[in-house]
């Protein structure tokens, strides 16, 4: 079963400073293993983020959440910033 991605409005503006090979390596790791299984290849975060999981792509986190058939994507960031910033929004 694939599941729908479904992008949160300001996840444009997470990715439009980071590196070209990121950016070339996000919609790749996106569509090769989220949307086949969000499960599988993502991990559940703890505390209070226990609802979300997360995507590792190199230095990069994709923090999604899986609500049924749909993969909605949060917030995508470098691992030392993304979960502060998410935790704020």
């Amino acid at each position: 079963m694939l599941y729908e991605p479904r992008y949160h409005p300001e996840v444009a503006s997470d990715i439009a400073g980071f590196p070209k090979n990121i950016n070339e390596r996000l919609p790749k790791a996106i569509e090769e293993r989220l949307i086949l299984d969000p499960i599988r290849f993502g991990e559940p975060l703890r505390r209070t983020l226990a609802p979300y999981r997360k995507l590792r792509v190199g230095d990069y986190r994709v923090i999604y959440q899986v609500q049924g058939s749909t993969v909605v994507i949060l917030k995508i960031g470098h691992r030392k910033e993304v979960y502060k910033k998410f935790g704020r929004s």
